[in-house]
């Protein structure tokens, strides 16, 4: 047999095309425990203040210390976790009644001001980048809807100081991102309702700021600060 006669691998017309691997990428070990602890947290399974027992996780999900002490750090950083000297991780207080309206108090003043500047300073790469931002945060993430939430809190997050970082004022941006505000913030209402709403408003911000009007992302972010404020109101009222 010539090459001309050589059969091919090419599915006849009768053949169904043998489908395509699944490429998308799997979680890692690390990945799952941290988003198995982001979720309780989030959700106020673990609850505020409480003591994060290592050994007990190790047992309960079945995997070494190392995943699960590179998950809590982690969950430190983003202000969800806290670590003492001799006791080891637990989960961050929630912040007072007073602290959350200091929290709104910082986030109007800021916010705001960071939204305009940071529309002033797009580039055509940011712009795709923050489109991007958006588009990610429109999709469910996990059929599980603790996780869900959980990944939206962090997404939030990330945008809002997205927007700071591109507003060109580092010391404006580091203040807010001190704050933690944001994963605190969804720790007081665990609810579909505060994603969908929070969906809403950052697309009026992100059309304002891809249509380079200043003045509109200022007042959209305003609103949306406001809105967030009157929603999460009645929940931190009742803190101490």
């Amino acid at each position: 047999m010539n090459a001309r006669t050589r059969p091919t691998s090419a599915a006849t017309p009768n053949e169904a095309p043998e489908p395509l691997p699944d490429l998308t990428p799997r979680p890692s070990l690390g990945d799952r425990v941290y988003e198995t602890l982001l979720a309780r947290l989030i959700s106020v399974k673990i609850a505020p203040g409480s003591r994060i027992p290592v050994d007990a996780l190790v047992r309960e999900l079945n995997v070494s210390q190392t995943p699960i002490r590179a998950a809590l750090i982690r969950l430190e950083t983003e202000g969800l976790v806290v670590k003492t000297h001799n006791v080891g991780y637990s989960a961050a207080p929630m912040p007072t009644r007073s602290r959350f309206e200091q929290i709104y108090d910082m986030r109007r003043l800021l916010e705001p001001y960071l939204a305009a500047r940071a529309t002033q300073n797009l580039s055509d790469a940011a712009r795709d980048e923050l489109a991007t931002l958006a588009t990610s945060m429109a999709r469910p993430t996990s059929d599980d809807e603790k996780l869900a939430y959980g990944k939206f809190a962090l997404q939030d997050a990330d945008f809002h100081l997205w927007i700071a970082q591109h507003s060109g004022n580092d010391l404006a941006a580091e203040a807010l991102t001190r704050l933690h505000a944001h994963t605190h913030l969804f720790r007081l209402r665990f609810h579909s309702h505060v994603t969908t709403e929070a969906i809403k408003e950052h697309a009026e911000i992100v059309s304002a700021m891809l249509d380079g009007n200043h003045e509109a992302a200022y007042t959209a972010m305003e609103e949306h600060v406001m809105r967030s404020r009157a929603r999460m109101a009645p929940f931190f009222e009742v803190l101490d």
